[in-house]
């Protein structure tokens, strides 16, 4: 039985609560923004919690119009955060100047990431070509080096550094993209021809589990689904639906993974977590002592657990398993230099997934090159050229596909 302890708790504002928290890859730093609030509250989690700046920046805004948590991205080693406002990217530091540093960009960036050297910071939508590219952008001026494939909801990093999966949304399906980093600074992403493709869009950014064995989706904007795949097979190990009931609203960035191989924390509207243990196909419910709802979870670089709580408040606990946890997957290592340097290699599961793909062309069209499953079956070109029945339970997908082949063939064109 796990046991979870609270280390600390700090106040917030009850009528803004943190929508998503952003921890540090590796350091005990978090970031927590909401989309109703322009404060961005950087958090030093190393003993305790503790607020080490608030910047005052305009909530993002979606395709929808609406408005949306800011959008960060940490330095994958340094203690440095890197913040989109509006035309510009804020760059604060926790051992700079106490004043964030603004450079100008070239469009109101609506995702950002660091590769996992450190060495570039991707961008989208492109300043030049909008939701069609993506921008590389020098991260200490803002300057685009490069424009790249197109992609739009966060990035997430394998544990050996050498693979990152990131979406491609649309409103009629999503492909969870996966591509190699690219070889030291400037460099694009390189996406892989391997997709999975996932029912509609509004996903949240797929994330690679702590030992890399399983990348958890969540979404969507119609159904509070969870879906689960290992990794490298891709093949799902869960699909769910986590209420039937739409009346009772989820918070959308409610997953962490536990430093455990395979245990998945779920935040709740009830203020409880679930505990999931993927292989053992178990759940474990640990109550909220007081029912106020989560809005928001993560797992900090320490392993620990950093709630947000819908009263505004924020709060720390320690995983305690009754069992010792295994050690982590090994870091990339780092290497001395002027600027931050990594090498990287494949793991095993890395090199398998690697062999058995490649990269998609630069240019062209993504969709013509791309190896399609649902982790259930692989999907060929010929297989989606002459799909025609589907049963009810099918997803968007692959009903739209199949409505538009018999289009096709009734209309002999």
């Amino acid at each position: 039985m796990t046991e979870l302890a609270a280390l600390a708790r700090i106040p917030g504002d009850s009528d803004f609560p943190a929508e998503r928290l952003t921890c540090h890859p590796r350091l005990p730093l978090a970031v927590a923004t909401s989309s109703g609030s322009r404060a961005v509250r950087v958090l030093d989690c190393a003993e305790g919690l503790r607020e080490l700046a608030v910047l005052d920046v305009e909530p993002g805004t979606s395709p929808w119009d609406d408005s949306w948590p800011q959008t960060v991205a940490w330095h994958p080693y340094r203690p440095l955060l890197v913040v989109a406002d509006g035309e510009s990217l804020l760059r604060w530091a926790a051992d700079g100047p106490a004043d964030p540093v603004r450079t100008p960009a070239g469009t109101a960036y609506d995702a950002l990431a660091f590769s996992p050297d450190g060495g570039t910071l991707w961008a989208a939508p492109s300043a030049e070509d909008g939701w069609e590219r993506s921008d590389v952008l020098d991260p200490a001026t803002g300057a685009v080096t490069a424009t790249a494939r197109q992609w739009d909801t966060g990035v997430s990093v394998h544990p050996s550094g050498a693979l990152v999966a990131t979406l491609s949304s649309d409103q009629g399906a999503t492909s969870c993209l996966f591509a190699r980093p690219g070889d030291g600074p400037g460099s694009a992403m390189r996406t892989l021809r391997q997709t999975l493709i996932l029912d509609v869009d509004g996903y949240g950014a797929p994330l690679f589990s702590a030992d890399g064995r399983h990348v958890a989706v969540r979404g969507n904007a119609y159904v509070d689904s969870l879906d689960v795949f290992a990794f490298p097979s891709l093949r799902s190990v869960l699909s769910t639906t986590l209420s039937e009931d739409r009346s009772v609203e989820w918070p959308h960035d409610n997953l962490a993974w536990d430093a455990r191989p395979g245990t998945l924390w779920i935040g709740t509207p009830t203020g409880s977590l679930l505990e999931l243990d993927i292989e053992a196909e178990e759940a474990t419910e640990h109550a909220s002592p007081d029912d106020v709802p989560v809005s928001a979870l993560a797992a900090t670089a320490t392993g620990d657990l950093l709630v947000a709580r819908a009263d505004g408040g924020l709060v720390l606990l320690s995983v305690r398993p009754d069992a010792p946890a295994p050690a982590p997957a090994p870091a990339p290592a780092v290497a001395v230099a002027v600027a931050v340097a990594v090498a990287v290699e494949p793991n095993d599961d890395v090199a398998v997934f690697l062999a058995g793909t490649e990269d998609a062309p630069l240019e062209g069209e993504l969709d013509d090159y791309l190896v399609l499953t649902d982790g259930t079956r692989d999907w060929t070109d010929d297989d989606l050229a002459t799909v025609t029945e589907t049963a009810p339970g099918d997803p968007t997908w692959l009903r739209i596909q199949a409505s538009m082949n018999r289009f096709r063939a009734e209309s002999g064109t």
